[in-house]
This record gives structure tokens, sequence and C-alpha cells, in this order.
């Protein structure tokens, strides 16, 4: 089960990349139902003026309009950091049955507020390729705090 996270994690990881290569902070996330990756995002906070335009946000309004439904009941999302409070919420009213995450979110992760914020029947795993997770985050800002 842990080559098949990991194998969708570089997925959400190369979604992070595109946000990097666009000078956002780069997250990752994807939604898989099925075998099939049904919905992806990456940060558009600063392209879109937007502080909704989270990867996971983008990722869930994707995989709802791909089922033309706006519960996401046995699917899965992959991201690459922990999901802030906000996505969390979200992800709450979309019933998903997964949460996978890369790295942890010490400062603003949902987890710190307590899982209970997810919907009950949501699975949470952590830490898949959290170094790989934490790496991409950690370099974008220590390059910000140079320029």
């Amino acid at each position: 089960m842990n080559s098949e996270h990991e194998k969708y994690m570089r997925i959400a990881l190369q979604e992070a990349q595109k946000a990097l290569d666009k000078d956002e902070v780069p997250i990752g996330a994807i939604v898989v139902c099925a075998g099939k990756i049904i919905g992806r995002g990456h940060n558009q906070t600063e392209m879109l003026n937007d502080v909704t335009a989270h990867a996971e946000m983008l990722a869930i309004t994707a995989a709802e309009n791909y089922l033309g439904a706006k519960y996401l009941k046995d699917c899965t999302l992959y991201v690459s950091l922990e999901p802030c409070v906000m996505c969390a919420g979200a992800l709450a009213w979309s019933q998903i049955s997964n949460v996978v995450y890369g790295a942890s979110d010490s400062k603003r992760g949902f987890l710190k507020h307590g899982k209970e914020i997810l919907h009950p029947k949501t699975n949470i795993i952590g830490g898949i390729l959290a170094e790989e997770c934490g790496d991409i985050i950690t370099g974008f800002f220590v390059k910000k705090r140079k320029n």
C-alpha cells in the first residue's frame, strides 16, 4: 500500500513543482478514485489573487466536476503538505474517504486543531515522502528570504 501512496504522492509533488515554477508556494494535490486521477491542483493564490486557491481546493473542485457530484466518497486526496483548516473544512464537506499528506505543518495544519474537522469516516495517513515534500517548501522559503 505504501508504494501506491508513494506513486501518487510523487504526482502530487509534480503539481507542487508547477506551483514552484510560477513562484507560488509549492504545494500540489491530486484526487484519485478507483485508481484514476480525477482532479489535480497546485497553489495559485498569487496568480489568481485568491486566498482560497490552495492546491486542495482546486483538486477538490476538479474532482467534483469530473464526477458531476459534490461528494468524493471512495476517493483519496494526496497532498504534499498537511491541509490547513480551510481545506480540511472543504474536505469534510466533500465527505472524502481518505486524506494522504506528505509533510506535516505544525504552524497551519489542521491536525493542530484536531482531526474531527474532517468527516468522521475520513481516514488520514501522513508522512508519505515527507522529506521530499518538506524540502520543496523549505527550499522555496529559504530562496524567498535571500531575495
